[in-house]
């Protein structure tokens, strides 16, 4: 059984004290492939040392995240423009529009956004999308660069089957990870009306642990959790959950 986590930030801080023994849990449970998406400048030489570490199962995304979208984005775009420059990556992400933190910033949140998603397009490379209470704004952009040459990613999805289907609608998988085993996360409702061939499975760790670790430090190995639930939602078996949402993320990252 080979599972694959779409969307982990394994270089973070969270896993500065047991990284390695986190991620060995994860490979012996079967979690064998790592998408890890970047923040901004300052963590690339983390997540270089991270695939250096472990070349096998660790495939590199470059971006910059919305929440560090911020007055010198321009300077911290044209970092990731140099990246792109320099090596293979396999996604263009996280990026997107967050407002839950700071609606203050829309407009250049939108103009980083729409230059990624040009950067994909130029590279022929998914998008990763990180959408927080901005479904309308993400959709507009979207929308205004729709096309074949547009596909990826609706990371973390939180939101409503009809949002689902607009996302599915701009080629993106839908990116499930904790929320779907929350009580009150409501994704798990709907999703089973979503085919699985449209769906990947995530952690975010450290972010979003599913329950019953919930409120705790995500770890990689908990991905466990999301493909359980999943298999109960499909009616499945685990083993085949993982072996069709890693054929899915090998359509969309092309490895």
């Amino acid at each position: 059984m080979i599972l694959t986590d779409t969307h982990t930030h394994l270089y973070s801080e969270a896993f500065d004290e047991d990284r390695k023994e986190a991620i060995s849990k994860a490979l012996d449970a079967g979690i064998k492939r790592f998408f890890i998406p970047a923040i901004d400048s300052e963590y690339v030489q983390g997540m270089y040392e991270l695939e250096s570490a472990y070349p096998e199962h660790i495939f590199l995304m470059m971006g910059l995240h919305p929440t560090h979208v911020k007055e010198n984005y321009s300077e911290e775009l044209t970092n990731v423009e140099e990246q792109f420059k320099k090596r293979k990556f396999y996604a263009v992400g996280e990026i997107g529009i967050d407002l839950y933190w700071d609606k203050s910033t829309l407009e250049i949140q939108r103009e980083a956004f729409k230059r990624q998603i040009q950067l994909a397009k130029k590279y022929k490379l998914p998008i990763v999308i990180h959408c927080r209470e901005a479904f309308d704004e993400v959709f507009e952009v979207l929308e205004s660069e729709k096309g074949e040459d547009l596909y990826g990613v609706f990371h973390c999805f939180t939101g409503t089957i009809e949002q689902a289907r607009k996302a599915l609608s701009y080629n993106m998988k839908l990116g499930i990870g904790g929320v779907v085993t929350f009580k009150n996360g409501k994704i798990d409702k709907f999703l089973g009306q979503v085919s699985i061939e449209d769906v990947v499975l995530e952690t975010d760790a450290p972010y979003l642990a599913p329950t019953p670790f919930r409120g705790k430090r995500n770890d990689p190995v908990y991905l466990l959790k999301i493909a359980e639930k999943l298999a109960e939602i499909y009616g499945l078996k685990v083993e085949e959950v993982a072996e069709i949402t890693t054929a899915n993320s090998k359509s969309v990252f092309g490895i």
